[in-house]
């Protein structure tokens, strides 16, 4: 058996479904190998410890401590396999998302909302277009800052009439990519799915975007990873990654709507 997916067993590591997860889970796994052999290491150096200096051939106190410079060379050494983890593999891994960052045009675009306590989704209809929108009109009346002429939807830019909303659940397309534009309404939250392998914190007043590949057909929780008030712990949502035609009809499910409500 491969000596990754061993460990990758004996850890626990939950489900896997996303192209990019599996160098986030080499990187977990290079940590954790890290953590071993530390835990061994110390571990015997306690035992030893435990034995040479045992009361009974040491009765009298020694003042003058270690004089020796092992400890000093270990450290070092940890340190030094620190850092090859940090600039080998998790600055490359960042670097490799950022640049392979896919172009909106080959994707399926999703804009999420966070608020408290639940998840909102807006995708483009079948135009393929997001209608106007802006931050500046972002309110608890207009959750996603769309363009209005004179406050009411009809009023709205034409290219955004046929967006669809999804609350609490959402949808994607297996073997697509996918871009999740995320910002919140109230406070900062954080939108994780852990079989993706994707986080990222929801902020007031920014979309954040992130990306993903999903490679299996499931239906994965979306949960708060930002601790965002009393109704923190139940702030689910789940993500259904679909095949591309269930995807399509998913979305015709789905009635255009504003996602606007007026007092």
């Amino acid at each position: 058996m491969d000596i990754s997916k061993l460990v990758s067993k004996l850890l626990g590591l939950p489900e896997l479904a996303s192209k990019h997860g599996a160098d986030v889970d080499k990187l977990i796994l290079y940590v954790h190998y890290l953590m071993i052999v530390l835990f061994i290491g110390w571990s015997a150096f306690f035992v030893y410890t435990l034995w040479r200096f045992r009361r009974r051939q040491n009765a009298n106190a020694n003042y003058a401590g270690v004089t020796g410079h092992a400890s000093n060379y270990l450290e070092a050494l940890v340190a030094v396999v620190e850092i090859i983890l940090l600039v080998g593999f998790a600055v490359p891994l960042w670097a490799k998302v950022v640049d392979d960052f896919p172009k909106e045009s080959e994707s399926v675009n999703v804009r999420v909302i966070a608020q408290q306590f639940n998840w909102t989704a807006r995708y483009p209809g079948a135009d393929g277009k997001f209608g106007k929108q802006d931050v500046a009109l972002v309110s608890s009346t207009n959750a996603f800052g769309l363009y209005q002429l004179d406050g009411r939807f009809k009023d709205q830019d034409p290219e955004g009439k046929d967006d669809v909303t999804a609350t609490i659940e959402m949808a994607v397309p297996v073997g697509t990519n996918i871009i999740v534009s995320v910002t919140s309404l109230d406070v900062i939250h954080s939108f994780k799915v852990v079989p993706l392998r994707v986080t990222q914190d929801a902020i007031p007043g920014l979309r954040i975007p992130l990306h993903f590949v999903a490679t299996k057909t499931n239906t994965f929780q979306i949960t708060c990873a930002q601790l965002c008030g009393n109704g923190h712990s139940t702030m689910k949502g789940t993500i259904r990654v679909l095949p591309q035609d269930q995807f399509e009809a998913w979305l015709k499910t789905k009635q255009s709507t504003p996602a606007v409500s007026y007092e």
